[in-house]
């Protein structure tokens, strides 16, 4: 059965935007392997430290994960690069800086997934960062959704010192793979660092 898109997610109160399209297969790859998410007490007993689960695989995987990445990327070897399902990373818990949630969620998640849909078939708008494609302004359905332009300009904003530490981060935590790291993963944070920097 053909797969028209991924999508990873992490519960990130800053930074991480509502939705995000990855530039390319290697790009989503990367968004995956860095996959992270702020803890809740049930998880750990410890709320707000970041923990990365990359693919949300960590506790599943049977094998070095530095061999798993290498498994996704290698899908661009496997079958023509036009039939790769886009890959998107989601966030419904971005926050203000005042601690109130930015985004209903639920069941109007939906909304984002219509967008995805519509990116799949090459109908919606996007608007290129240095993180990925992002919704275009007014293209997010938000008929009868009570939600203010400012909250919606901020859960699709991008937070660039926010994404420096970020890319920071992830370099910390690749290094824990040593050798076994793929060089695309290292190259493609090589690449988020620089557009951040032009930006």
């Amino acid at each position: 059965m053909p797969i028209s898109a991924f999508l990873f997610g992490g519960r990130r109160p800053s930074t991480i935007p509502l939705v995000n399209e990855a530039f390319s297969w290697e790009h989503g790859v990367f968004m995956g392997a860095a996959a992270g998410s702020e803890t809740t007490t049930a998880a750990l007993g410890k709320a707000g430290v970041l923990r990365r689960d990359p693919f949300a695989m960590l506790p599943f995987c049977g094998y070095h994960m530095g061999d798993y990445f290498a498994h996704w990327l290698s899908m661009s070897e496997r079958t023509d690069r036009a039939k790769l399902p886009k890959i998107f990373f989601v966030n419904w818990f971005r926050k203000s800086v005042q601690g109130k949630w930015l985004w209903p969620g639920y069941g109007e998640n939906s909304r984002v997934l219509k967008w995805i849909c519509e990116r799949v078939d090459g109908s919606a708008k996007a608007v290129q960062t240095p993180i990925g494609n992002l919704p275009a302004p007014d293209v997010l359905d938000l008929s009868g959704l009570d939600i203010g332009n400012d909250d919606i300009n901020e859960v699709l904003s991008i937070d660039l010192e926010g994404w420096k530490k970020e890319a920071d981060d992830i370099s910390e935590y690749y290094a824990k793979f040593g050798d076994r790291l793929p060089k695309t993963l290292r190259d493609e944070l090589d690449k988020l660092r620089a557009r951040l920097a032009k930006a």
